[in-house]
């Protein structure tokens, strides 16, 4: 956001793309597919692409090419929905927590909790909880001025987003850990961590609560 800011500050037009290796880069700008490109929602929600900007297939690989292609179509693991005729996505496929009964995509929690001022950065994932199946877990990075609390966090959530997507558990770090590709150590993050005897849950995870 503080880079779009200082583009557009400058005049520039700046646009969010949507896109992979599969479709040479971007090809749907501001949700809205670029010229001959098509999208649509499968099963669930995944987002579909066709087009004249799509690979054909993977090299040596026809079993892999064959589980992303349904004929003019490509499948791709990302979550999305049409809002005013515009795509917007969701998020990942692997990152949808099962909780409690619930489908909760990790990316959208994410996102939500990214607007709250006690929050520089932020990463959700789902651990392991014997109640719920999975833990909505927000994985945060603080603000220098203050630390935010998992009641606030919950609550915040909540302003938006269904009560099953607020957080049950929040692990303050000073960085979120990355693989070398730059993207989230979700493996990492996912691990339950050990717990306290004392207390017999995580440090900071909500107690068991009617929702």
């Amino acid at each position: 956001d503080v880079y779009k800011g200082q583009a557009r500050g400058r005049g520039a037009r700046v646009f969010t793309t949507y896109g992979m290796s599969e479709t040479c880069g971007g090809c749907v700008y501001d949700g809205t597919p670029l010229p001959g490109m098509r999208v649509a929602l499968g099963d669930g929600g995944r987002i579909r692409l066709a087009g004249p900007s799509l690979f054909t297939g993977y090299r040596l690989r026809p079993e892999l090419t064959a589980e992303v292609r349904d004929g003019d179509w490509f499948v791709t693991q990302d979550l999305g929905a049409m809002e005013d005729g515009r795509l917007r996505v969701r998020g990942r496929v692997d990152d949808v927590i099962n909780t409690g009964g619930e489908k909760v995509v990790a990316g959208e929690v994410a996102a939500a909790l990214s607007r709250h001022p006690a929050v520089r950065d932020v990463v959700v994932v789902g651990r392991p909880d014997p109640e719920w199946g999975e833990r909505v877990t927000a994985v945060v990075v603080p603000a220098p001025s203050a630390a935010p609390e998992l009641a606030e966090l919950r609550a915040f959530v909540r302003e938006t987003m269904p009560a099953c997507a607020a957080p049950r558990e929040l692990e303050l770090v000073e960085a979120i850990p990355l693989l070398a590709s730059g993207k989230p150590d979700r493996a990492r993050l996912c691990a339950p961590r050990p717990l306290n005897p004392s207390r017999r849950k995580p440090p900071r995870v909500l107690p068991i609560i009617s929702t």
